[in-house]
């Protein structure tokens, strides 16, 4: 797998930023219930494995790749009770290739995000599943799948990440840019130790 280097610097998402990103009646910041971490479901691999069945006959071929990742693809590590699963299709740009078929099976367009990788995030009814499109050899699509298969040999990398969780969600339990503004700094943290690196401009 390619090493993808690290995130760029941290910036608090504004509320402009973010409703921008929002596609249909989707609340902007402020989650319909407060942010919660629960302990490790063991059905959670049983309910991806569902759900990618759905994307799969929806898609076919289309589907490029689909992966579990996210806190809920970590054995033994709390999270929210909210499948992420990433979708690679050729060109996340071109919506019209994938999103009515996805729509017919039951998922929804809740995020366009044209200046980040061309991310678009659909959900699932009643948002158990936030399903992530990107395009091939995504640089963000890499550091999801090396953060979730470091964190499934390191126990101890897996521990202090959920610790910074349940700190996030104590902190900032009705915004969800916070939250996930305070797991980026552990995240970056243990990416690093996974190999990742600044890209060659941000060393200079």
């Amino acid at each position: 797998m390619r090493m993808p280097p690290l995130p760029g610097s941290l910036t608090p998402l504004s509320a402009g930023r973010i409703a921008a990103g929002a596609v249909g009646d989707r609340p902007i910041d402020v989650p319909l219930s407060a942010i919660t971490i629960t302990p490790y479901d063991p059905a959670w691999p049983a309910r991806y494995t569902a759900e990618r069945a759905r994307i799969l006959a929806a898609l076919g071929a289309r589907a490029l790749a689909i992966e579990h990742v996210g806190s809920t693809a970590v054995p033994s590590l709390s999270a929210k009770n909210r499948l992420d699963i990433d979708l690679i299709v050729v060109d996340p740009t071109d919506e019209g290739a994938y999103v009515p078929a996805l729509e017919a099976a039951g998922y929804a367009l809740r995020t366009r995000e044209p200046d980040w990788y061309q991310h678009r995030c659909l959900w699932s009814e009643g948002h158990t599943v936030n399903l992530h499109v990107f395009g091939p050899d995504c640089d963000e699509h890499l550091r999801h799948l090396i953060f979730r298969d470091w964190l499934r040999t390191h126990p101890d990398d897996r521990d202090f990440y959920e610790a910074e969780k349940r700190r996030a969600a104590a902190d900032s339990p009705w915004s969800m840019s916070a939250y996930n503004m305070q797991k980026a700094v552990s995240i970056i943290e243990i990416l690093r130790r996974a190999g990742l690196r600044p890209a060659a401009a941000e060393q200079q």
